[in-house]
């Protein structure tokens, strides 16, 4: 008697002896009449299922053969010339007769039915039979078949044993069981790592069970890995099986933490506490109280006070004493609202605080009500504490507060904010000069005794500071400097100064106070370490290297680090993070103007000059790692780049970390009209920032167009016009796009430039293909090609044959689509460019699906997806997403599709990718239609076709058109 086993890998017994089935082709063969229950099998539908619509020209005789052995196998007795009784002649086809119940597959089928059948009062019953239909799988279907990997008959049976899953922990919780369903449950997790239905259905048996530590635990571990893997977030059931976890009581008995807040996801962004606090015990105790009161609403504290009054150190001090008190982290960003560069914009603090909550990359929406909505939703289940540091106007904060009374935002500034009081309710805290017995205990834990020795001398010593923190601070460095002069000594030497020295407002004494500490601070300095400290001023970035100060003062690293050593001990910079140092918006102001008062301005000059080519030779040498096959689009470069790397890793994670830096640069670059370094630096980037770093690219090649403009240059201009032009394409701006792209190619067909044009013209060729203008599409990008080859560049005629390929993805033209794409893919395979494989490899399986290749499109894209995770490549992922559920539509697989297809639309929407999420919106329609779901598949076509008619995108308006029409006929 013959027992078969297709719900893991494929098993044949006769007598409880196992079969050895032969080659992988004969496995399939046998696979494909089990699955199909007795029913006949053609021919075509065997060759069509093992080769696709490229079978070899002996696929008839192959399956023949095939079928032969098997026979012999099943009928050892059976005569050469006698009918097979066990694979009989069926028409064309054959057929598998054996007793249904042979099949583990029929045998798990008839068992989910009866328990179906049973009336709603026999759960148990039901239960008991799920049971014994999940204890016939070992493992997914036909695991060691993978040439039926994404067959339907394959594909539905895994639908089938989710269904079953779900349908028996519903079951088992309902009657008070649900630890008995964990075991099945997280071996099904284990197996199914990205499965947010399962994951869904474990959190709600851990809550009913009484165990909501491990469903918290298993909630952020599926989050982490979503958006590692995936770069998206929860679902909306994943997220409504947290949320009902959160609000449960506790089963009776079940021991339970006295309260379950989510997993500390353990960010910290908080500079160090502050050395030496002392005093503000009024100021920290109202702290204390607006933590503890009942409020309504964000809780919002506005810490505010004049300059260098000691707010950020109060609201450091106390945000370290509370942070057990804010689990899930303590985000800081410093909004710059006084310095002497312009303050930060609201999108880029978004940015900033976006990445503290792992945010990143390309998951960072361009668009900033996008991204203050993602900033909220990250914070929607989490006791956060945010601190926003130097603010200047309401407007800069109001997109950074949570949505979450859970949090609370601690804000310093030194205005009032009074719109935050009056529309959200602020708390403000008035910060005023430290009293004198806490300005002269803060003395006394700087310096020592000599606070008591010389007490009078102390005092004066106070109010010549202005009772300010920050020239206390300095002018304690300088007393620890001079230990045998006396404090009296010293009084006199900075009253004599005070009277002697202009102020900055002599309105204001606080400032008038701070402006000489620092220049008795200033004239205590070595020569060098003073050049040093008049170069910072001239810096425009947030914080400064060792580098960068080196190529300030045209010196070594090396001595520019001692320089901010000595610079840190007399507190006139302070360390942060990364080996950087950062300088008091005061300081800045202060450097600034002596560099201005004692350095000629052909010197200042030269200095911003060697900065600038120092981060353009850094940047050039880190691309050349990361993309070594744009090394001839970018500028040759004379400067030795600082640092220097060995490593891809290294070359990435100093663009990361300088990359406010070379923003704050090309803003410089443009105020000063040095147009070459702007374009040269957006040429350098372009490859890294349109890997997801839209917001940070639309700002840089802004600057680098304007000023190309005002230069009136042609060549730069067209370079600055390609890059935004491309950037534009990418964010589905396509008429924008089309715009600077014309004016980009006529621009490089002027000036004769041969390494820009092509570039332009692939892109204008990209944009009129998702128009529609398919015969100008193929034109442009066979023109791009054909210059690429003049030119010799091999990696540029890949991408042309790949964006050639992609214009002739169109009825009636995808066999020379996919020639085109397979050139392209084997030519990025010889470069070792594994971006290019990863783009070719997409849009080849994209390509194959619409030809019913159906395995090849699996695998293609599935390894296009492997290639976009390596790189780190989030958008690629979501392109990858998308086309998988589009494959999983037609495999008639609704759930994986809605699954992929809903991950694809949110990550879409992260980045700001227009098209891209129109697209995915159809896609997902077309699976919710043919699930049956009519009325939420018209609201997908309906956004989809909403987003394509707003970007001009022909193709998804037609898509979704269609689709309406058929969908509300339907319905």
């Amino acid at each position: 008697m013959l027992a078969v086993q297709v719900l893991g890998p494929i098993t044949v017994r006769r007598n409880d002896v196992a079969l050895a089935l032969g080659p992988p082709g004969r496995k399939a063969v046998f696979a494909l009449l089990a699955l199909a229950h007795g029913k006949p099998v053609t021919r075509a539908e065997l060759v069509d299922a093992l080769w696709g619509d490229r079978p070899p020209a002996s696929a008839a005789n192959i399956i023949h053969t095939h079928v032969k052995h098997l026979r012999q196998l099943l009928e050892p007795t059976r005569g050469a010339r006698s009918p097979s009784t066990t694979i009989p002649t069926v028409g064309d086809g054959y057929a598998l007769d054996v007793p249904p119940d042979a099949v583990d597959a029929f045998r798990f089928r008839s068992l989910v039915a009866r328990a179906a059948s049973l009336a709603s009062d026999k759960r148990r019953e039901a239960a008991d039979l799920l049971s014994r239909a999940l204890a016939s799988w070992h493992g997914r279907p036909l695991a060691d078949v993978p040439l039926l990997a994404a067959h339907p008959g394959v594909v539905t049976l895994a639908g089938e044993h989710r269904a079953a899953l779900a349908r028996y922990a519903e079951l088992m919780t309902a009657v008070g069981a649900a630890r008995d369903v964990l075991p099945a449950l997280v071996d099904h997790v284990a197996a199914h790592g990205l499965d947010e239905a399962v994951h869904a259905l474990l959190i709600r048996a851990y809550t009913a069970a009484g165990q909501r530590d491990r469903a918290f635990d298993t909630y952020h571990g599926v989050r982490r890995r979503l958006m590692d893997e995936l770069g998206v977030g929860p679902g909306p059931d994943l997220t409504a099986a947290y949320l009902d976890a959160l609000e449960e009581t506790p089963a009776d008995g079940a021991a339970a933490p006295a309260e379950a807040p989510p997993a500390p996801s353990g960010v910290n962004q908080l500079p160090g506490d502050v050395f030496g606090f002392t005093g503000r015990q009024a100021e920290l105790a109202e702290l204390g109280r607006v933590l503890t009161s009942e409020r309504t609403g964000v809780p919002i504290v506005v810490v505010c006070g004049t300059a260098g009054v000691g707010k950020t150190a109060l609201a450091l001090h106390w945000a370290h004493r509370v942070r057990s008190d804010f689990p899930d982290g303590q985000l800081y960003v410093d909004l710059n609202g006084y310095g002497s560069r312009s303050p930060m914009a609201a999108e880029d603090a978004l940015g900033r605080l976006l990445d503290g909550l792992g945010v990143t990359g390309t998951d960072v929406p361009v668009d900033s009500d996008h991204r203050a909505a993602r900033y909220r939703a990250e914070l929607a289940d989490r006791r956060v504490l945010v601190v926003l540091d130097n603010a200047s106007a309401v407007d800069q904060v109001r997109s950074l507060l949570p949505g979450a009374s859970s949090c609370l935002v601690l804000v310093t500034s030194r205005s009032s904010l009074a719109g935050l009081v009056a529309l959200h309710g602020a708390h403000r805290l008035d910060v005023d000069q430290l009293p004198e017995p806490d300005s002269l205990a803060l003395l006394h834990a700087l310096i020592g005794e000599r606070v008591r020795r010389e007490p009078e001398a102390a005092a004066e010593l106070v109010a010549c500071c202005g009772r300010l923190p920050l020239a206390l601070r300095i002018v304690a460095e300088l007393a620890s400097s001079r230990p045998a002069s006396t404090l009296a000594e010293l009084t006199g030497e900075l009253a004599d100064r005070r009277h002697r020295l202009r102020v900055l407002d002599t309105g204001d004494d606080a400032r008038a106070a701070v402006r000489t500490v620092f220049s008795w601070s200033y004239e205590q300095l070595p020569p060098e370490v003073a050049r040093a400290f008049r170069r910072l001023g001239l810096h425009p970035g947030p914080d400064v290297t060792p580098f960068a100060l080196a190529a300030l003062t045209g010196t070594d690293p090396d001595q520019a680090r001692r320089s901010l050593e000595v610079l840190a001990r007399n507190s006139l910079v302070r360390r942060v993070p990364g080996g950087r140092f950062a300088v008091h918006d005061l300081l800045l102001a202060y450097a600034e103007e002596l560099a201005g008062e004692h350095d000629p301005a052909p010197e200042r000059s030269a200095a911003v000059e060697r900065l600038l080519a120092d981060h353009l030779a850094t940047a050039s040498a880190a691309m050349d790692l990361l993309y070594p096959v744009d090394r001839p689009h970018r500028s040759d470069v004379t400067a030795t780049p600082s640092p220097a790397f060995t490593t891809a890793d290294a070359a990435r994670a100093w663009l990361d970390a300088e990359r406010s830096t070379l923003v704050a640069l090309c803003r410089a670059a443009e105020r000063d009209d040095r147009p070459g370094h702007v374009v040269d630096l957006a040429n350098t980037l372009y490859r890294y920032l349109e890997s997801g770093h839209y917001a940070d690219a639309s700002t840089i090649y802004g600057c680098a167009l304007r000023a190309a403009r005002r230069a009136g240059e042609d060549a730069l201009l067209a370079v600055a016009l390609t890059n935004l032009g491309a950037l534009r394409r990418i964010l589905g701006d396509y008429d924008q796009a089309a715009g600077h792209l014309r004016e980009a190619i006529r621009l490089h067909r002027r000036t004769g430039e041969r390494r820009g044009l092509p570039r332009a013209l692939s892109n204008l060729g990209i944009v009129q293909e998702r128009l529609g203008e398919y015969e100008e599409a193929v034109s442009l990008q066979q023109e791009a090609l054909d210059a690429h080859r003049r030119a010799g560049n091999r990696h540029g005629e890949a991408a042309a044959l790949l964006n050639l390929g992609n214009a002739y993805s169109r009825p009636g033209h995808h066999h020379r689509a996919a020639e085109h794409l397979e050139r392209a893919l084997d030519l990025f395979r010889r470069l070792g460019d594994a971006g290019g494989q990863a783009s070719a490899l997409a849009n080849l399986g994209d390509v194959c699906a619409t030809l019913r290749r159906y395995p090849d499109a699996v695998r293609h894209l599935s390894r296009a997806r492997e290639l976009f995770q390596h790189i780190d490549h989030r958008y690629g992922v979501a392109v990858t997403l998308s086309n998988l559920g589009n494959v999983h539509i037609r495999l008639g697989d609704w759930a994986q599709a809605h699954r992929c297809l809903t991950a694809a639309i949110r990550a879409f929407r992260d980045i700001g990718h227009r098209y891209g999420e129109a697209s995915a919106l159809n896609g997902l329609g077309e699976a919710l239609r043919a699930a049956g779901r009519s009325d939420a598949a018209l609201a997908a076509h309906t956004d989809a076709l909403r987003i394509a008619t707003e970007t001009g995108d022909q193709d998804e308006q037609d898509r979704a058109r269609t689709a309406l029409g058929g969908t509300r006929r339907q319905a």
